[in-house]
């Protein structure tokens, strides 16, 4: 079926009023081949798109389609499975209730138990909600801090980490089985009324809504990897911490956790409306200085010097401080990730509890800062591959061999992770360390900016900048593809004048020095091109793994910040496709 019938198939399938939406682009050729060509790719970090109509959109087809081969997964591993079941939540997206609603109610038609939360839940009580319930997988309805035109489907492994590319395989080639996307059945549970406020409620006979019991183990949880609570005691009710969740599912969590422990925190009100459209921000991301401009607004009328954000699906954590010249700075994900880093394991020596077996991991696009913070404290760090599932690995590897002690995991894209309560970031954690740092070093009289500027003066100005660039449109993979396969088949021997130590192909395995000496790379084999410049500097390309986007890297490391910018931005210049 070519993507014209398929397109004439939906008009005569769908809805009244989705028919309304196709039926305004039938003159359109180019819109319907966008959307009837190619299926929703679902790759090792679920689905993502763009919300509407067609086979290449987020849509309760699309969904219900991913659902049935879940379903299928589940199937094939016995009756067991079954029963143990499959944990969804969702967060404040467009129809994000209604796809969680609509793949409980696939599940269930095939008999197979699933745990609804009764209202949105963030990433990271996904991820524990998984493992505290025994699941053997878990949906996050979630397209994290996406514009809100877009929608997504994760799925997760048993473990509570984003499942493996082997088992996502496997889900893969029974969604690739299902050609009708309206063949898929399931069965009714009635409107969301039937989910809100409920706890250990059973809406139908395999659907069961879950709430404030798995919140309550989840706080608890969290709360044992504090690690200042004489500090918090002091001064937690008179710092001034602003909070903003960006119309997110952080919300209830953050604010809970923060006032169990005694931390004050002024919410960001026109931001803490469960808000589809994000109405205050053009995008939803705590990453950019507009996601936190209100914050910042109300904090100089408070005086506070922090503001924190996460995302929508409150797996990510931004933060803003205040610098010596007393103006806001919105420090990057790896500036949060070493300060968090060094607190932990400075708390850890000061309190006698940091394990001669202690390890970091972080990913192989995060800054080399964490090497450095680590190796001072006698801590050995690993890199992996990019995506948070990969540390998950590490966390269930080491539960296993009890080789080493997890300690700490991030990335630089705003994802952290302390304690092995889940298996994915915690933006939830992470904003409670991040207000107890607060109070441990106001407590000691020290402001976070210098706290920073220390961490430079000890180890290093690391400068860390990435740019994402769109390719749009049917051929925008080809032409991401065809960049890198010509970045892997005439390698740079030198950047900006900056010979290259080391050429790292991840895709075939193999790392090629100056010399033209080859070693194997340990890791897993993914399309990832990085060039060591030694002096712990690098630059790295990769392709998104969720959207059409080729993605660069650039670290570099000086005895100055000045300098260390000055070439970061020349590294850059040498790639721009």
């Amino acid at each position: 079926m070519d993507y014209l019938e398929r397109y004439g198939e939906w008009l005569t399938r769908v809805t009244d009023e989705e028919r309304k939406e196709l039926q305004a682009i039938s003159d359109n050729d180019k819109e319907i081949k966008e959307r009837f060509l190619l299926p929703l790719e679902f790759g090792t970090a679920g689905m993502r798109g763009v919300l509407g109509m067609g086979i290449h959109m987020m849509n309760s087809y699309t969904v219900m389609r991913a659902s049935e081969g879940l379903a299928a997964y589940v199937e094939s591993l016995g009756e067991e499975a079954k029963k143990r079941g499959v944990l969804i939540s969702y967060d404040t997206r467009r129809f994000s209730f209604e796809f969680a609603k609509i793949s409980a109610e696939v599940l269930a038609y095939h008999g197979i138990n699933a745990y609804v939360f009764e209202n949105v839940r963030p990433v990271p009580m996904c991820s524990f909600a998984i493992r505290y319930l025994n699941a053997v997988a878990g949906i996050m309805i979630t397209a994290s801090h996406n514009p809100k035109e877009y929608n997504g489907y994760k799925v997760y492994g048993e473990d509570g980490a984003q499942m493996s590319p082997e088992a996502t395989a496997k889900v893969v080639e029974y969604i690739d089985r299902i050609d009708d996307y309206f063949s898929v059945k399931k069965i009714e549970t009635g409107g969301r009324e039937n989910y809100l406020g409920k706890d250990n409620f059973k809406v139908a006979e395999n659907i069961t809504v879950v709430g404030k019991s798995i919140d309550d183990k989840y706080f608890e949880a969290i709360e044992k990897v504090a690690l200042s609570g004489d500090a918090v005691k002091r001064v937690g009710k008179d710092i001034k911490i602003v909070y903003t969740p960006i119309h997110g599912s952080g919300y209830m969590p953050v604010t809970t956790i923060l006032a169990r422990m005694g931390i004050k925190v002024n919410v960001v009100e026109e931001q803490a409306t469960l808000d589809t459209e994000f109405s205050t921000v053009e995008v939803p991301n705590p990453e950019q200085p507009d996601a936190l401009k209100m914050g910042m607004e109300l904090a100089d009328r408070l005086g506070s010097d922090i503001v924190i954000g996460t995302d929508p699906d409150a797996d990510r954590m931004g933060v803003a401080i205040r610098n010596n010249d007393n103006e806001f700075v919105l420090l990057n994900g790896n500036q949060i990730g070493a300060m968090l880093l060094e607190y932990i394991l400075r708390r850890r020596e000061e309190e006698g509890t940091l394990p001669d077996n202690g390890a970091v991991v972080k990913t192989i696009v995060t800054t080399r800062l964490a090497d450095k913070i680590a190796k001072s404290y006698g801590v050995t760090v690993y890199d992996v591959l990019t995506g948070f599932k990969f540390i998950g690995e590490k966390i269930k590897e080491w539960e296993k061999s009890g080789k080493h002690t997890f300690l700490f995991g991030y990335e630089e894209s705003y994802g952290y992770l302390s304690g092995t309560h889940a298996r994915d970031k915690d933006a939830v954690v992470s904003a409670m360390l991040f207000a107890e740092m607060t109070c441990y070093f106001q407590d000691k009289g020290v402001k976070l900016y210098d706290h920073l500027t220390d961490i430079f003066d000890r180890y290093g100005y690391f400068v860390e900048k990435n740019k994402s660039i769109v390719f749009r449109g049917l051929d925008g993979m080809e032409k991401m593809a065809n960049i890198m396969e010509e970045l892997r088949n005439d390698p740079k021997k030198s950047i900006s004048g900056y010979a290259v130590k080391n050429f790292m192909d991840f895709k075939k395995g193999i790392s090629v020095s100056e010399n033209g000496d080859i070693s194997d790379i340990t890791l897993p084999k993914a399309n990832v091109i990085k060039y060591d410049l030694g002096n712990d500097e690098w630059v790295c390309v990769r392709p998104s793994g969720t959207e059409p986007k080729l993605k660069v890297y650039v670290s570099t490391a000086m005895p100055t910040l000045e300098l260390s910018k000055e070439k970061n931005e020349r590294l850059f210049e040498e790639f721009k496709f």
